[in-house]
């Protein structure tokens, strides 16, 4: 088990990248609701399958909500509850990075994502009407994540990472 500061350090270093995948590196605005897309939910994801569970959880809402903060302030507060329940799928149990569950988790992920904002935007907007504009919008977004999400999770896993991590 990593210390408590270790720990602490790698939650730091991952909410850091999930700000800058999020607001800076191919951020796409997309949409005339302030949303983007962006692959900061690579990190989120990559958090949950390496930390324990309440350290992944601030990555996902410090890196989320600060992202937001910078770019999107409007969505800040959704944001930070919408990618704590991201993490949720996820398992750091175990040496693998990618397992059953990981490999079926930014799925999962999608459906909370695109449900959390979809509420938010009715919420903000007071539109139901962007049902399918909501779905398509996050599938992009949680899709292209999802995609890095595997490259770097097989990369992590056959380089041993984790181990040498914890």
């Amino acid at each position: 088990m990593a210390s408590r500061t270790r720990l602490l350090a790698y939650t730091g270093i991952f909410a850091a990248l999930t700000v800058v995948f999020t607001a800076y590196l191919f951020h796409i605005p997309v949409g005339m609701n302030g949303g983007y897309i962006h692959f900061g939910d690579t990190l989120i994801y990559l958090a949950a399958t390496l930390l324990p569970l309440p350290y992944a959880l601030a990555v996902g809402a410090l890196g989320g909500g600060i992202a937001d903060l910078l770019t999107a302030p409007m969505w800040a507060i959704a944001t930070v509850i919408i990618k704590m329940l991201i993490v949720l799928p996820f398992s750091s149990k175990g040496t693998n990075v990618l397992n059953r569950r990981n490999i079926v988790a930014p799925i999962l992920s999608f459906f909370i994502s695109a449900t959390g904002y979809y509420l938010a935007e009715m919420i903000l907007f007071g539109s139901r009407a962007a049902l399918l504009t909501a779905f398509s919008g996050s599938l992009v977004q949680s899709g292209g994540s999802a995609v890095l999400f595997y490259i770097l999770a097989a990369a992590f896993q056959s380089s041993g990472l984790k181990k040498r991590m914890f």
